[in-house]
């Protein structure tokens, strides 16, 4: 006949944080990669930066153009 299970034996182990570590090396690997894209010259000789706000302009500049057609 088996012993019946101690009550430290049945009592679950508490989380140390592992996850938490996890997430935050995780987080400090992608913004590193961000940071090091953004300020290098990837794409030719602009930076993303450079890249991102001539793309808004683009943007801007298309949707204040259909906003002011004379069509109705």
């Amino acid at each position: 006949m088996k012993k019946p299970a101690t009550r430290a034996q049945l009592r679950r182990r508490h989380p140390r944080g592992q996850a938490m570590v996890e997430y935050s090396v995780i987080n400090w690997v992608l913004v590193l990669a961000l940071v090091v894209t953004m300020t290098s010259n990837v794409f030719g000789n602009q930076n993303v930066i450079d890249l991102f706000l001539q793309a808004y302009q683009v943007y801007y500049d298309s949707f204040y153009l259909v906003l002011n057609l004379p069509f109705p």
